[in-house]
C-alpha cells in the first residue's frame, strides 16, 4: 500500500496538486455564488464560464503559439452543430455529448491545423477569417440537416432528482459549465508547464532556432491548433444548451472578434486573462445595457451604446494595460512587494507568471 502511494505521489507532481486545490477552491465558491443569486445572474455567469474555455483555447493559439485565428466562432458552431444533431433524435447524457462535441472540433481542427501550419501571420489570420463567414453559411445551405437560418433546438438539460424537483434549471447549467470551465484550465495549465507547453513557447518565440533545438515546428502547430479548436468546441456545446437553439446568426464573425478582443483585454499568454477578459466581455453589455434603459435614451442611442463603451474600454485598456488586466494585476503586485521590502522573482517583466512559470525540476 505504500509503495502503491509513493508511486502515485510521483505521478502527481506538486503543481498538478497545487491546480487541483485551487480548482477545487474556485469550483466550491463559485457553486456557493450560484446558490446566491437569481436565474439571470446564473445566465450570465454560464456566459462568463462559456467564454472562458473558448478564449483558454485561443490565448493557448495565439498567445502562447503565436498564430493568430480569427475563425474560433466557427469552430464554436462546429461545436455545438454537433451537440445539437445529437440531440435532435435522442435524450443523451449531457457528458456524451459534450465529449462528442470535443471530438468532432478536435478532429476538423487536424485539418485546418495542417493548413495553420503552413501559414504565417496575416496569411493565417485571413484563412481563418474566411473560416469564420464561409462555415456558418453551410447551414442556410443544406437547411434539411442544420435547419437553416432558423436552426436547430436544443433541449434544456434536466437537473438530476437528487437535487429537487424545484432546483433551478438555470443554475444547474451554470455548475455544468463553471464545472467545464474549471477542468479546462487545470489541464491547460498543467499542458503549458510540461515539456509540450515549452514546445509552444519556444515556437512562438523562434521558429528557427525551435527548429535547431529539434523541435517539429509544423506538429507543434497542429497540436496548437487541434487543441485550441477542442476548446471551442466544448464552449460551443455548451453555448447551444445556454442559448436553446443553434443558428447561423450566433456563430458570425462577431462572435470570433469577441473571443480575440477577450485575450488581449485579459492577457496575450494568461490563462488568467482568459477569465478577465470574459468577464468584461459578459459583464460590461450586461450593465451598459442596463445603463441605457435607464437613462431612457432614444432607441438609436441605446442600442450602439454598449458597443461603443465596449470599444472606448478596448482602447483603454490598450494604452493603460498593454499586458492585459492580468499583466497589470501582475504589475501593481511587483511593485507592492518591492516597496515593502520584498524582491521580485528575476525576470519578472510585469506579465502574467502564475499560469506560464518554470517547469518543476
Amino acid at each position: 500500500m505504500l509503495a502503491a502511494q509513493s508511486r502515485l505521489g510521483r505521478l502527481v507532481s506538486p503543481t498538478l496538486r497545487r491546480h487541483l486545490l485551487l480548482a477545487l477552491g474556485a469550483a466550491v465558491l463559485l457553486v456557493l455564488l450560484s446558490a446566491q443569486i437569481g436565474a439571470y445572474d446564473d445566465y450570465n455567469l454560464t456566459a462568463v464560464a462559456i467564454f472562458v474555455v473558448a478564449a483558454a483555447g485561443l490565448n493557448l493559439l495565439t498567445g502562447l503559439n503565436g498564430q493568430l485565428s480569427l475563425g474560433h466562432g466557427a469552430l464554436m458552431a462546429i461545436g455545438a452543430y454537433t451537440a445539437s444533431l445529437f440531440l435532435k433524435d435522442y435524450q443523451l447524457p449531457v457528458v456524451v455529448v459534450l465529449l462528442a462535441s470535443v471530438l468532432s472540433t478536435g478532429l476538423i481542427g487536424i485539418v485546418f491545423g495542417y493548413a495553420a501550419a503552413r501559414l504565417r501571420g496575416p496569411y493565417l489570420a485571413g484563412a481563418t477569417l474566411t473560416l469564420a463567414v464561409a462555415l456558418p453559411q453551410v447551414a442556410t445551405r443544406y437547411k434539411d440537416i442544420f435547419g437553416g437560418e432558423s436552426g436547430l433546438s436544443v433541449p434544456p438539460t434536466q437537473p438530476p432528482a437528487w437535487l429537487g424537483a424545484d432546483f433551478p434549471p438555470e443554475r444547474w447549467l451554470a455548475w455544468i459549465a463553471l464545472a467545464a470551465a474549471v477542468v479546462t484550465i487545470v489541464l491547460l495549465a498543467n499542458l503549458l508547464r510540461s515539456s509540450t507547453g515549452r514546445d509552444f513557447k519556444a515556437v512562438r518565440d523562434n521558429e528557427a532556432a525551435a527548429a535547431l533545438a529539434g523541435i517539429n515546428v509544423a506538429r507543434t502547430h497542429v497540436l496548437a491548433f487541434v487543441i485550441s479548436a477542442a476548446c471551442a468546441g466544448l464552449a460551443g456545446a455548451l453555448f447551444a444548451y445556454w442559448s436553446g437553439v443553434t443558428a447561423p446568426a450566433g456563430f458570425g464573425l462577431g462572435l470570433s472578434l469577441q473571443l480575440v478582443t477577450a485575450i488581449v483585454i485579459g492577457g496575450l499568454g494568461s490563462l488568467a486573462g482568459a477569465v478577465w477578459g470574459s468577464l468584461v466581455l459578459v459583464v460590461v453589455p450586461a450593465l451598459t445595457g442596463g445603463m441605457a434603459s435607464t437613462l431612457n435614451l432614444p432607441s438609436a442611442i441605446a442600442n450602439n451604446l454598449p458597443l461603443a463603451i465596449y470599444g472606448g474600454i478596448l482602447v483603454i485598456a490598450m494604452l493603460v494595460a498593454p499586458h492585459g488586466i492580468q499583466g497589470a494585476l501582475v504589475r501593481i503586485f511587483a511593485i507592492g512587494r518591492a516597496r515593502w521590502g520584498h524582491t521580485p522573482a528575476a525576470g519578472q517583466k510585469g506579465v502574467v507568471d502564475w499560469d506560464d512559470p518554470a517547469p518543476d525540476t
